[in-house]
């Protein structure tokens, strides 16, 4: 698989529930507490505000817009920004599939969407290489999207016999697309971080050999070669991009794989660090804590 892919899958994305939010007057609504939350969103009609925890500048939405919050930061959604917000629980009764929530009336901006559990112990690592907002604006991207979410809709409303298959089918298809799009538009960006990274073709390349063999022992030099760089150039560019060095990357993607293991297998914690690159037991244990916060063993016994 790809980068994108691997990480995807780690996350184990579920869809939770598709519904509807039709709002009129003047509302603004704090939705809190989705770390372990994927938001993926249509604009039937309206304008509104977005903003994400973290990000400095709020964003526009208009009607037929598309957005994906990737990374389960906390959000709120408003028609004014200098409107007072009301906490989103005090309004969304327990959620239910294919239902609309009215509020203030509605009439004035209705959103359509589906929102994915993730699970597994490096979930809150993996959605923070994710980005905190993607936005699709262009045309004839959004409606693909668009017409994803309003037929999930109608899948869960109409409960045919494959429906909630269907729908699921469909959550996980818009989150692939819109991370994808989201990935061409971030060519050449200044933004730090995984997912700027995957979009420099020449560090994807390498990105991509350490996903393919992780156990391999990796040096500096033959990941440049990868990218097509020089060890020196490769090293600076990767930091800049990444936030962090290509071995700690590595290092970190290794552990990821291995809590993966801890969770869906038996197989003994020697047998896993050789998986990902340890012969020694001790020397994978050591490299274990510093990224998860405990040692293997202890992680297996808290699963």
């Amino acid at each position: 698989m790809d980068p994108l892919s691997d990480v995807l899958a780690l996350l184990k994305p579920r869809s939770y529930v598709s519904a509807g939010f039709d709002a009129g007057g003047d509302w603004s609504i704090q939705f809190s507490g989705q770390q372990d939350r994927i938001k993926c969103y249509s604009v039937i009609s309206g304008n509104g505000w977005l903003s994400v925890e973290g990000v400095s500048d709020p964003v526009r939405l208009q009607e037929g817009d598309c957005f994906v919050l990737p990374s389960g930061k906390p959000f709120r959604l408003a028609s004014e920004m200098s409107v007072p917000s009301v906490c989103a629980s005090t309004i969304f009764p327990p959620a239910r599939d294919g239902g609309v929530v009215t509020y203030n009336g509605g009439g004035d901006f209705f959103l359509a969407g589906s929102r994915f559990g993730v699970s597994g112990g490096g979930a809150p690592l993996l959605m923070k290489m994710l980005p905190p907002i993607v936005h699709i604006r262009k045309k004839s991207e959004r409606e693909a999207l668009r017409w994803s979410v309003e037929r999930m809709m109608e899948e869960l409303r109409q409960r045919e016999p494959g429906g909630s298959l269907i729908a699921q089918h469909l959550a996980h298809m818009m989150l692939v697309q819109a991370l994808r799009l989201y990935l061409t538009e971030m060519v050449d960006s200044g933004d730090v971080g995984w997912f700027s990274a995957l979009a420099d073709k020449r560090l994807a390349q390498a990105i991509q050999a350490m996903h393919e063999s992780p156990a391999r022992r990796w040096t500096l030099q033959e990941l440049a070669e990868y990218a097509g760089m020089s060890r020196s150039i490769f090293a600076q560019r990767f930091r800049e991009k990444v936030g962090e060095t290509p071995i700690e990357y590595l290092t970190r993607w290794r552990m990821l794989l291995a809590v993966d293991q801890l969770e869906t297998s038996n197989e003994p914690v020697s047998v896993i660090a050789l998986s990902v690159g340890y012969e020694a037991e001790s020397a994978f244990s050591t490299a274990f804590k510093r990224v998860m916060g405990c040692s293997p063993r202890q992680y297996g016994v808290g699963k």
